[in-house]
């Protein structure tokens, strides 16, 4: 899974609670505004998915444009 927010159609709507938001902030690729996007394997996707199932993080809202 390759997160783009660049490409994302919940852009602005859905950043102040998307996880890719809250594991970004502070970083210096949030500061430059960097746009390659963040490439995630299997085991981090579930990662994620359990940390936001727990409460721990934001859930990712990525909405991908067609």
């Amino acid at each position: 899974m390759i997160i783009d927010c660049e490409s994302c159609t919940a852009r602005p709507v859905a950043c102040g609670d998307c996880v890719v938001t809250f594991l970004t902030i502070g970083s210096p690729r949030a500061a430059v505004g960097a746009s390659d996007g963040v490439d995630l394997d299997v085991a981090e996707q579930h990662a994620i998915g359990v940390l936001a199932a727990s409460g721990l993080v934001p859930p990712l809202r990525m909405d991908p444009a067609v």
